[in-house]
């Protein structure tokens, strides 16, 4: 893998997991979309209906910032496997210029790979 670019796979990557501690220490991980522009990586919740928008990764957050995103490749050929595992301090935004920049960054990279069909209604 010698030509492996770490900051390259973990951007082009259409999934991250990510990884919180509840207020009890205990791990909670969830899968989430993601942009990456400069030092700053941006996650949104989305609109999908969910039981509550009070969500653990939300609440984890707010009671300790410090979070890990992985991103990984799995491939039946085992020389091709990596992973990228970033660490950091998460922030909430709930409005303002940098949810704004987060979201246009987000319907950039999905919306530009095709990887999603978007409708509105």
């Amino acid at each position: 893998m010698g030509g492996f670019d770490p900051r390259g796979s973990f951007t082009r990557s259409p999934i991250a997991r990510l990884a919180t501690i509840t207020p009890d220490g205990v791990p909670h991980l969830v899968p989430v979309v993601f942009a990456v522009h400069g030092d700053v990586i941006y996650t949104a919740v989305d609109a999908k209906p969910k039981t509550t928008q009070r969500l653990r990764r939300l609440t984890n957050i707010e009671s300790n910032p410090h979070v890990s995103l992985l991103v990984d490749h799995y491939a039946d050929d085992w020389t091709q496997l990596w992973w990228v595992r970033v660490d950091g301090v998460a922030a909430i935004h709930r409005d303002g210029a940098v949810l704004h920049t987060g979201h246009r960054r987000l319907r950039a990279k999905y919306l530009s790979t095709k990887r999603f069909r978007w409708t509105v209604r």
